[in-house]
């Protein structure tokens, strides 16, 4: 491991002011990611500022009867959480499905949501990779990408964003705060996350130095259910090859209110807009809700080896929201 310096901020407003000075620095705060990748070679940061000290842990409901994740909350803190599990049980079934309890006790919210991705490419420093080292090319394209994406990939880059949590905080509207030198910002959990194009090591709308001290979720609208599924190669700690997380309101027989993220599928977590719109105000069944996930899969281009996830997914959402709706698959 490259030597690094180590400092501990006291508060928020210096660990920014830290962290932009140098270039290469890096957060630190549960390090189950980093950590690894320094291990590999793959993060090398000259300086590590440690904020897992920093008061941002909380919990809490909201003046809207929403929920403010404080950006170092433990995994294993939120899922169990009683105003998580009352209200948003999406939230606790997707932190629960994902890593190992030793994980969860340490992993916290903001760093769930800037994990790099385990595609072996990227982890391996032998291999090329344009996430990792611009220009290099992406030996997964005609590799071993059996888990890789299906949905917003580009020619640079077809890795999978590996994150639970973000995927039941997309369909959920979440949205993210954020410290700078400049002051405090909040960015939609939509906008956080950038397509890959040509620019895959570019992933996230943060500028260096940036903090994230929040996660924002609004509450779900009256009478909605929700879930999060996860289809994985084995019965625990394993990432997802496909998931679905689901917000549904149905009213008088007729679906009101749908929010349908998908995961394993691409860079970020895919928000299923077109699948939406075709079941805004119509009457739930499994023939519905098959149209809307043919139509999202519809501009699905996968790889060599990864074309069963278009109806693992597909079968993924039809029996998440039939469960929801109380229809028969």
């Amino acid at each position: 491991m490259k030597e690094f310096g180590y400092v501990r901020p006291a508060d928020a407003a210096e660990a920014v002011a830290t962290t932009y000075a140098d270039a290469n620095a890096r957060y630190l705060g549960g390090g189950t990611n980093l950590v690894d990748l320094m291990k590999l070679g793959v993060e090398t940061p000259s300086l590590l500022v440690d904020i897992a000290g920093l008061p941002l842990g909380q919990i809490e409901a909201t003046d809207d009867a929403g929920l403010r994740i404080g950006a170092l909350a433990r995994n294993t803190d939120i899922a169990v959480d009683r105003l998580v599990r009352d209200g948003f049980p999406l939230l606790s079934e997707a932190l629960l499905s994902g890593a190992s309890g030793q994980l969860r006790n340490t992993a916290t919210a903001g760093g769930n949501l800037l994990q790099r991705t385990r595609c072996g490419y990227f982890t391996d420093i032998s291999k090329p990779c344009n996430k990792r080292q611009p220009g290099a090319g992406c030996a997964a394209k005609e590799g071993e990408h059996r888990n890789h994406a299906i949905l917003g990939a580009s020619t640079h880059c077809v890795a999978t964003h590996p994150s639970d949590f973000a995927v039941a905080l997309a369909a959920l509207d979440a949205r993210v705060e954020v410290e700078s030198p400049a002051g405090t910002r909040t960015l939609a959990l939509s906008d956080f996350y950038l397509p890959v194009g040509d620019t895959p090591q570019h992933e996230v709308a943060l500028e260096h130095g940036e903090l994230i001290t929040a996660i924002l979720v609004p509450a779900p609208p009256d009478a909605a259910r929700s879930r999060y599924r996860k289809v994985r190669e084995r019965a625990s700690y394993a990432f997802a090859i496909g998931s679905v997380a689901a917000v549904v309101v149905v009213d008088d027989g007729t679906i009101r209110d749908v929010r349908i993220a998908i995961g394993a599928v691409a860079s970020m977590p895919w928000r299923a807009r077109l699948a939406e719109a075709a079941l805004s105000d119509v009457a739930p069944s499994a023939a519905s809700f098959a149209a809307a996930a043919d139509l999202e899969l519809a501009h699905a281009r996968p790889l060599r080896d990864n074309t069963y996830k278009i109806p693992l997914v597909r079968d993924l959402i039809v029996a998440t929201l039939c469960e929801l709706t109380g229809v028969p698959t």
